[in-house]
């Protein structure tokens, strides 16, 4: 004899009940099978086991970046090439201590032209290296911040005036250095 399943349905108030009888010769079994109620619970257990693997997923990978750190860079670029035209208080120190060697140097005697050189060359030459740091940085910051893409137009203004400012402080940096700006002032000999 074959096997035959039958389904009876009864629905009590909140939640139906399945059952499955089996007619296995002798004796009939019924088997209960599940509700409505436990397939709704399973439902949001899953739909809740699904939400937390988003959010945990969500949680490990890297966010984009709110380009604070562009900005910032940006903006730090333009000022160092502004600072690199204009002077620091670090390029004045350097150039007074080169001043003070050149006097100690020269205050054993020495031509007029070596005490030009030594007390007011070098101290030009050591603001023309400070300076030409500055805009070197400026250069490299606005550089690094223009190679990453960036969503804010001025953000890269910004970068493109640290870029700008670092060259032209380059510039003048090496006309300093090499006297070709202003030369050093010559005795009669």
């Amino acid at each position: 004899m074959n096997p035959t399943e039958t389904k009876e349905t009864t629905e009590p108030t909140e939640a139906t009940t399945s059952t499955v009888v089996k007619d296995e010769g002798d004796g009939a079994a019924a088997e209960q099978v599940g509700t409505d109620a436990d397939a709704t619970s399973e439902a949001q257990a899953l739909d809740a086991e699904t939400e937390d693997a988003l959010t945990e997923d969500a949680d490990e990978t890297p966010r984009a970046s709110s380009g604070i750190a562009a900005a910032a860079a940006a903006v730090v670029a333009a000022g160092l090439g502004v600072v690199a035209l204009s002077g620091t208080w670090v390029g004045k120190v350097a150039s007074e201590r080169q001043t003070l060697i050149g006097q100690i140097k020269t205050s054993q005697g020495g031509t007029p032209a070596q005490q030009i050189a030594a007390v007011y060359g070098d101290a030009w030459h050591t603001t023309a290296l400070v300076n030409g740091v500055f805009a070197l940085l400026a250069l490299i910051v606005g550089v690094a911040v223009l190679a990453v893409p960036q969503k804010a137009g001025w953000v890269r203004a910004f970068a493109v005036a640290g870029v700008a400012l670092g060259v032209l402080g380059m510039i003048v940096s090496a006309g300093m250095y090499f006297d070709l700006l202003l030369s050093l002032p010559t005795t009669g000999s």
